[in-house]
């Protein structure tokens, strides 16, 4: 009997008093996982195919379902321990890490930088096995990519990426799960960056196509490793999903009033909505800056920036449990 997830999670919402509706996510047949990722590091999406991106999404999916409509308690992670290594604030990323890990039963412990300072008072390698040796896995939020990959050569447990200066790989995977519930599939769809060539660029640049999903970029001329074009119009000129982020990350504010001054005629309004696609929405993975984007686009109903929010929670458990259980979703399969 095919199994319609879109019905299942507006009835209970409902039931359980939600405001919340899924309006078009396609269940496919009943398959088989052949998927294994426990033990994985996950540093960039580069590092996986289509199908083992398209698990992790299938888990959260699972998750959300069972834990946030259905109510039920899954102590997948219980004895296990997460060591959290900020040496960037964050609201979303600890938030959903810290919660969602301990809803599994687990134990997060959060490190600040004045906690500990990566090869500052020890060297990476000592970190990393200090590490192995008292928690389960690590998730890192970093200003270098270098930095996490010693942390993954040196360590025996899973490394995650909570952000570096060169990926972002677990936002994507929200931003994806937020399509995938609003448009059914993720196949076919046009993305549409205008911004910064940052790590959240970098990352979809890594994993759409593994989708079928196309990409159109437009950023400025400030050095940005790869520019598709500088024009934002037309990058958004028929795009299903308009997406932005900051344009000044933590480590650039020196940088302020130049780059303010380049991204002059960036800023996402319903002008630029006019030339995408007529079902377009609009993704940030925040915090916004109204600069970036303006009220009428940010809160209009096409806006799907907090579930967007959301979604960081159950695809970070999804990927917590990829990496440390053996755990299969229950749920059928989606249509990517």
């Amino acid at each position: 009997m095919l199994f319609n997830l879109r019905t299942l999670l507006n009835k209970a919402a409902l039931r359980n008093g939600h405001n919340f509706v899924v309006r078009n996510f396609r269940c496919g047949q009943p398959l088989q996982n052949k998927v294994q990722l426990k033990g994985r590091d996950l540093l960039t999406l580069k590092d996986f195919t289509g199908e083992e991106i398209k698990y992790m999404l299938w888990l959260s999916a699972d998750l959300k379902l069972r834990i946030k409509h259905n109510g039920e308690y899954l102590p997948l992670l219980q004895g296990k321990s997460l060591g959290m290594i900020f040496e960037k604030r964050s609201t979303r990323t600890r938030l959903s890490t810290e919660t969602g890990f301990a809803l599994l039963g687990g134990h997060p412990c959060f490190l600040t930088t004045q906690d500990i300072h990566l090869g500052v008072n020890e060297s990476l390698t000592d970190t990393a096995r200090v590490l192995s040796s008292m928690t389960d896995a690590v998730l890192a939020r970093v200003y270098k990519q270098s930095d996490l990959d010693i942390l993954a050569k040196e360590a025996s447990i899973p490394i995650i990426n909570g952000l570096s200066d060169l990926y972002h790989p677990i936002q994507i995977l929200a931003d994806y799960l937020t399509l995938q519930e609003h448009y059914g599939s993720l196949k076919g769809l046009t993305l549409s960056w205008i911004g910064d060539g940052n790590n959240i660029l970098h990352s979809i640049m890594m994993s759409a196509a593994k989708f079928g999903m196309h990409l159109q970029a437009a950023t400025p001329k400030n050095g940005t490793k790869m520019s598709l074009t500088h024009d934002p119009l037309e990058a958004a000129r028929g795009g299903n999903v308009l997406i932005t982020d900051t344009w000044i990350s933590m480590g650039q504010e020196e940088e302020k009033k130049k780059r303010l001054q380049a991204f002059q005629g960036y800023q996402v309004t319903m002008k630029t909505a006019k030339v995408a696609a007529s079902d377009w929405t609009f993704l940030h993975c925040l915090p916004r800056k109204p600069e970036e984007v303006d009220d009428e686009v940010f809160y209009s109903p096409r806006s799907l920036v907090f579930p967007e929010a959301e979604n960081r929670k159950w695809t970070i458990m999804a990927v917590m449990v990829s990496l440390l259980t053996d755990y299969s979703p229950q749920l059928q399969k989606p249509k990517f």
